[in-house]
């Protein structure tokens, strides 16, 4: 299944609910959570509210592929509600297109407007789930949302590729306790689609007890600066190079 949030580009590793600068790094990380960042699931905790979660049908899959609408709803997932005129600046576009993109994304339940704000000739839009979600075989036999299925997969792993690579590049800038604490690894197993599918339940706890804790944390301290938004992506597959039905 593949569990968008936040990336909101669920899109770093915890649910920002503020405010935040947009910069074109910034933009690359909404873009990332709004993929399959962090595997993001309901926070239980009872001082912490729950994260709204949606599973999309075919005509919003079909609706949310495409370029600056994947954008547009990854960045009111970081940075909180914005008018068309905001976002179309953090995305270097005009105006006019970012109100009809946003539209479309409304009319199927992606974003909304933002009641109490905003003005007549200037509404302010915000997301209305946190995290989105679907598995391949909603959308099997069905042409166009399989295309476009296909066509998110493809632009959130080049978004993963892309703020891959921006790490790499700054890294030698960070202190040296933050690039300790960033990994990388890979690993071979045998599985059947059944262990797979338990093998991903239990990352996702060991995953949510961490968002759970720094989310907690965020909220107490929201000034430490120590503490950062992290990507996480996880990226579990058959080898293809492996022919089927291979025994050792």
């Amino acid at each position: 299944m593949a569990d968008i949030g936040h990336n909101r580009r669920e899109r770093g590793g915890a649910v920002e609910r503020g405010r935040g600068r947009s910069s074109h790094g910034d933009l690359q990380n909404s873009c990332a959570q709004n993929a399959c960042t962090t595997i993001v699931h309901l926070v239980t905790e009872p001082d912490l509210p729950p994260l709204k979660r949606t599973r999309i049908d075919a005509r919003a899959l079909r609706v949310l592929a495409h370029p600056l609408r994947t954008r547009l709803l990854g960045l009111l997932r970081i940075d909180g509600p914005a008018t068309a005129t905001t976002l179309a600046r953090s995305l270097d576009t005009n105006t006019g297109a970012t109100r009809y993109h946003l539209r479309k994304l409304a009319e199927v339940g992606l974003v909304e407007e933002s009641p109490g704000e905003g003005t007549r000739r200037e509404r302010v839009w915000r997301p209305v789930h946190d995290v989105h979600a679907w598995s391949v075989s909603d959308f099997a036999g069905d042409p166009d949302a399989e295309a476009a299925r296909e066509w998110l997969e493809s632009e959130y792993f080049s978004i993963f590729l892309d703020n891959a690579r921006g790490w790499a590049e700054e890294a030698p800038t960070w202190p040296v306790e933050w690039r300790d604490a960033a990994d990388s690894s890979d690993a071979v197993l045998w599985a059947t689609p059944e262990e797979l599918t338990e093998l991903g339940r239990e990352i996702r706890e060991v995953l949510e007890r961490h968002q759970t804790a720094g989310l907690r944390a965020r909220e107490q301290e929201p000034d430490d600066t120590e503490r950062r938004r992290v990507l996480l992506y996880l990226h579990v597959f058959p080898d293809v190079r492996a022919p089927r039905g291979e025994t050792r």
